[in-house]
């Protein structure tokens, strides 16, 4: 099937979104003073050791400083291929040392970003792990025979070259030319950083990776890539600039749109996005999905609403999971959904119908370049999965907590808020003597007190033998309220 690119460029904002058969399957962001940190080479200096938890911090220059796990340094990963125990963070680093790292996720939420020591930089056909002599091959490339050929190769122009390689899918069917001229290309940019390094006050920056529009040329384009559009003449131009020399092939497929029409409407990707925030995601048969994601998972629950087409109760069931395994997968993708997600799928007590729903969900996934592993259904009819995460979702990119529910989903009812303002007035009724307790609360709340609780209102008057007024503020939300003594 044909994915086409679409590139929406502003001075504030990058957008790329991946359009297949007229529906939108992944969305990407860039913010020009909020980019993303994930590949990015620094020179840090290690603020703080923690025997306890077997980790670091590191100072990279970022408002908080970055996490860095003994297991993510490279000495221990060399030592865990060989057999040998793993040495102690304590014995590999020390406060105030000077060390190149490199950001593999950013920082999420309130954690710092985190940090490996195992360098690698990614090209277009091969990723170059200089501390590294192992040559891997892309799990992707599924043939044998073309993994032990492609090994093969890298090694020859190898030479006496020290680092190792991941070769990666986009490597499948390249010439010898094109693996030598990213390998002569990777070999100068970890030179030149090295050379940095050794000139570079800490923290600073070593390597920056490529900006959004790059890297999709680099790692979205494939085999099945019909056309890339953007929307910008001075983007296009620098793209194709950076196409010639690294991605040549992708050269006819990139184009200038240049239609009345925003970009993005044309395939309606900024309503997809709007759809992609809300909790619900409808099903055309009627049935829809309600997707949660929280601090520690992510939870996924099917239902058949309205649907009432299948022969008999287990057929509907079996529909809608078989139309839920494919849109959960989509969004999945969309919403850059990663870490423990939990998938509810309905009820079947047909094993059959089970296998088929896994089948079905294995195969939509297939399509996600992200890692991810998905067990069976458990005891308790829930399938578990793993999705990489290594930057935030979109939800994280485009939403904030809510200011009024402190992000719970829910705020208290007018009425819970009228009980807890009478005991508020209680409390301090028996504590201070003002000639008067006037009530600062939103409209929802004064109505409340004017009507139903007007008789609750009226007794705590009486009991504490004190007038109680109300005062709307209307820039109140409905949870804010003010006692004033007066």
């Amino acid at each position: 099937m044909t994915e086409d690119i679409l590139i929406n460029v502003t001075p504030f904002e990058t957008r790329v979104a991946l359009v297949e058969q007229g529906a939108v399957q992944e969305l990407h962001m860039e913010r020009s003073i909020q980019r993303g940190h994930v590949g990015n080479l620094y020179l840090g200096k290690v603020v703080r050791v923690l025997p306890g938890m077997q980790s670091a911090f590191v100072d990279i220059g970022l408002d908080r400083a970055a996490f860095i796990h003994v297991a993510d340094l490279r000495q221990n990963r060399t030592e865990r291929s060989t057999g040998a125990a793993v040495t102690p963070i304590e014995k590999l680093l020390f406060e105030g040392q000077s060390l190149m790292v490199q950001v593999i996720k950013d920082p999420l939420g309130t954690k710092g970003a985190r940090l490996s020591t195992q360098i690698s930089i990614a090209g277009r056909m091969l990723v170059y792990l200089p501390y590294d002599p192992h040559v891997g091959i892309s799990q992707k490339i599924e043939s044998e025979e073309d993994r032990i050929a492609l090994r093969e190769r890298v090694l020859q122009f190898r030479g006496d070259d020290k680092g190792g390689f991941i070769v990666r899918t986009q490597a499948e069917g390249a010439t010898d030319e094109e693996l030598q001229a990213d390998h002569t290309y990777l070999r100068t940019l970890w030179n030149s950083i090295q050379e940095k390094a050794k000139s570079q006050p800490t923290p600073s920056v070593l390597y920056t990776d490529l900006t959004l529009g790059q890297r999709v040329l680099r790692d979205m384009v494939g085999p099945n890539t019909g056309t890339i559009l953007v929307d910008s003449r001075s983007t296009t131009q620098q793209l194709l600039e950076w196409a010639k020399t690294y991605t040549p092939s992708v050269l006819d497929r990139i184009k200038h749109y240049s239609g009345e029409r925003p970009l993005f409407d044309t395939a309606n990707v900024d309503e997809e996005i709007a759809r992609a925030l809300s909790r619900r995601v409808d099903l055309k048969s009627g049935g829809y999905l309600i997707i949660d994601q929280t601090e520690a998972l992510t939870t996924v629950d099917v239902n058949t609403g309205g649907f009432v087409g299948g022969r008999n109760f287990d057929d509907t069931i079996f529909k809608t999971n078989l139309e839920a395994a494919v849109a959960l997968a989509r969004q999945l993708r969309l919403r850059n959904l990663g870490g423990i997600i939990i998938l509810d799928f309905i009820d079947m007590d047909d094993a059959e119908h089970r296998n088929s729903v896994l089948t079905e969900l294995n195969k939509a996934l297939s399509k996600d370049r992200t890692r991810m592993t998905v067990s069976g259904f458990s005891q308790l009819g829930l399938v578990e999965m793993t999705r990489k995460r290594t930057r935030d979702s979109l939800a994280h990119q485009l939403c904030e907590p809510c200011p009024t529910c402190q992000s719970r989903g829910n705020v208290r009812t007018p009425r819970t808020l009228c009980y807890e303002i009478l005991r508020e007035i209680l409390r301090e009724s028996r504590q201070f003597n003002p000639k008067e307790f006037r009530i600062l609360a939103s409209q929802a709340i004064v109505d409340l007190f004017l009507e139903e609780e007007s008789a609750h209102l009226a007794m705590l008057g009486d009991f504490i033998g004190k007038p109680v007024s109300l005062e709307v503020e209307s820039q109140y939300s409905q949870e804010q309220y003010d006692i004033v003594l007066i």
